[in-house]
């Protein structure tokens, strides 16, 4: 487990761009099974695909789609382990992947973007690759 002080930016990250911390399996349990619409899930990670590519690529697809998620959610692996464990079992048959990014619809997960999709590409290529995803599967305001 990292120590809390070392991952706080890194939480911070996304918490400032409107997701919200999941760092329980209690809370990632109420929010799956209040799951109404669409969301974005995204397993945040210390590595530096998370740093480089998967948190900057969220938040540009973010600001620059027109199309969104209704909720914004993150669980932090390696640290929320209990959290992390339990998304992970929402996000099968996937392996275990961190950083990742998921979303679901009413509540059934219907797009996946693994690691081994976010290691070696730009955080403009996977905001690019959001934004088309949520074109694919959210609501148009």
């Amino acid at each position: 487990m990292y120590p809390p002080h070392l991952v706080a930016p890194m939480k911070d990250d996304l918490l400032s761009a409107g997701f919200e911390d999941l760092n329980s399996a209690q809370k990632v349990d109420e929010v799956m099974q209040n799951a109404d619409g669409t969301m974005l899930v995204v397993v945040n990670s210390v590595c530096g695909c998370a740093a480089g590519a998967a948190r900057p690529g969220v938040k540009a697809a973010l600001a620059h789609s027109g199309i969104k998620p209704d909720k914004l959610v993150t669980v932090f692996a390696g640290v929320d382990m209990e959290a992390t464990a339990r998304m992970r079992e929402y996000l099968l048959p996937y392996p275990p992947s961190s950083p990742a990014i998921g979303i679901f619809k009413d509540g059934e997960l219907v797009h996946f973007i693994e690691r081994h999709h976010i290691e070696g590409r730009s955080a403009q290529m996977i905001a690019q690759h959001l934004e088309m995803a949520f074109e694919e599967f959210c609501e148009k305001a």
